[in-house]
């Protein structure tokens, strides 16, 4: 599958009336078969004969009164329930931000149920025209009439289900549980099982390629770059890698030389769109937890323990990549590199998942005792010595900010003492039985060992 498919089928998914237009136009061919039964007397069944009672078995008003009743109930409450439904996530955006509510809009649940709703009224309006009087030449669609009844307790149970999973998506532990299971598969796919060791390149000086589109880069179809930079013999360096804002006209690449029908070639190959997309960007989801957990930690919520948790599942996915290895960003075709492209290091991602919540958690001892607590588990995990250098950066700078914003003497004595043993995992030292912690804000004991 080419990044270009890869990216046409990510924007589908934003399109919330995709998955409930398939619904109401499979519900309306189930009306006209339905009706199509009724007329067909397969086999010689007859459904409006007194020995086939099992469904609709009334005339044709009351047909007509249960068909108008199922379709304006439906529609009546497909509204009413989504307009409940967008007040709930605005209010709940103001705590987790606004971008999350992308998560909602991409839920396939969300959109089967709105379709169920709609298909359903489509259902009955397309039944209802075929009812008619014993003036109008008497005909009532028994199976048909028996289906809309069907699917209006198929509705019911929707609305209840529906209701009670709009209550728990909007939970924070909900929305921050399923940003983490995309961050865990951002992480499958966007990491190697074995190390990739390239050539140390140097980027030609030359101009870059033509102008480029505007706009975030969502995809970077890498093979038909590597392709034909291998037909020119060239090494093509991208400037700009998934997830960077481009300006409009912003060269995007390195050539070492002009060729014709590079801009047409690089332009193919890069996707750009209106906002960032987690196809080929690792920090897509780190954004999104790292955003709830510093709202959380605004004045007008002051949520530390949202905070934590964020810290919680941050350290889970950096957990999930110590087997692994971040991409080199090259690409070699015939034993050679054709193409080099930036991409997320392992300090860029702990610069992303840290930097920010402990800048905004200065004075919080619960939130900076987590901090060091989960690059402790972390430090436990990781086995290469370059990435736990990066990890004793985050744990000196979330030390540093405790003594310098943490007044209470008792408190700073207790992130002290998980900073050593932080250092002492580093060290390879055997470090201090833990003590629990019977005074700060924090609920873990110190120096505890997962």
């Amino acid at each position: 599958m080419t990044a270009r498919l890869r990216a046409w089928i990510e924007a589908l998914g934003d399109q919330f009336w995709l998955r409930p237009a398939l619904v109401i136009l499979c519900c309306i061919g189930l009306a006209q078969f339905a009706v199509w039964l009724e007329t067909a007397r397969i086999g010689g069944y007859d459904p409006s004969s007194p020995e086939a009672d099992w469904g609709w078995t009334g005339g044709a008003e009351g047909a007509r009164a249960l068909l108008s009743a199922v379709a304006s109930s439906t529609i009546g409450v497909a509204g009413t329930t989504f307009s409940i439904t967008i007040a709930a996530l605005t209010l709940a955006s103001n705590q987790m931000g606004p971008r999350l509510l992308r998560n909602f809009v991409r839920d396939g649940r969300n959109q089967i149920v709105l379709g169920i709703f709609l298909g359903t009224f489509a259902y009955a309006l397309m039944v209802l025209r075929t009812v008619r009087t014993v003036a109008e030449q008497s005909f009532v669609p028994h199976v048909a009439v028996s289906g809309a009844v069907v699917l209006a307790l198929l509705c019911v149970g929707t609305l209840v289900w529906f209701v009670h999973h709009v209550a728990t998506s909007i939970s924070v532990e909900t929305v921050i549980d399923a940003v983490h299971r995309d961050l865990c598969r951002a992480v499958e796919d966007h990491t190697l099982t074995e190390a990739d060791r390239p050539p140390s390149l140097q980027p030609p000086g030359h101009a870059a390629a033509g102008p480029a589109e505007g706009g975030y880069l969502q995809v970077v179809d890498s093979g038909s770059l590597a392709d034909w930079a291998k037909e020119q013999n060239i090494v093509l360096h991208l400037r700009v890698r998934p997830g960077d804002h481009v300006p409009n006209g912003f060269p995007v690449a390195l050539l070492p030389s002009a060729i014709e029908g590079a801009d047409e070639a690089i332009g193919k190959a890069l996707t750009f769109g209106r906002r960032p997309a987690a196809l080929q960007d690792l920090e897509y989801s780190v954004r999104q937890l790292v955003e709830i957990a510093v709202r959380a930690l605004s004045p007008g919520i002051n949520d530390p323990m949202t905070a934590a948790s964020v810290l919680d599942h941050l350290g889970d996915a950096l957990c999930r990549i110590a087997p692994r290895h971040l991409p080199a960003g090259v690409t070699i075709r015939d034993d050679r590199v054709v193409l080099v492209c930036p991409v997320t290091n392992y300090d860029g991602l702990c610069d992303a998942m840290f930097h920010m919540i402990r800048q905004n958690a200065a004075g919080s001892v619960h939130v900076l005792a987590r901090m060091l607590d989960v690059l402790t588990r972390v430090a436990e995990v990781e086995r290469r010595r370059d990435r736990a250098a990066t990890l004793c950066r985050h744990a000196g700078l979330a030390v540093a900010a405790a003594r310098r914003d943490v007044a209470e003497p008792s408190d700073l004595a207790d992130l002290d003492a998980r900073f050593d043993r932080f250092t002492a995992i580093q060290a390879g030292k055997t470090a201090p039985r833990p003590a629990t912690l019977t005074r700060g804000n924090s609920d873990w004991p110190v120096g505890a060992v997962p």
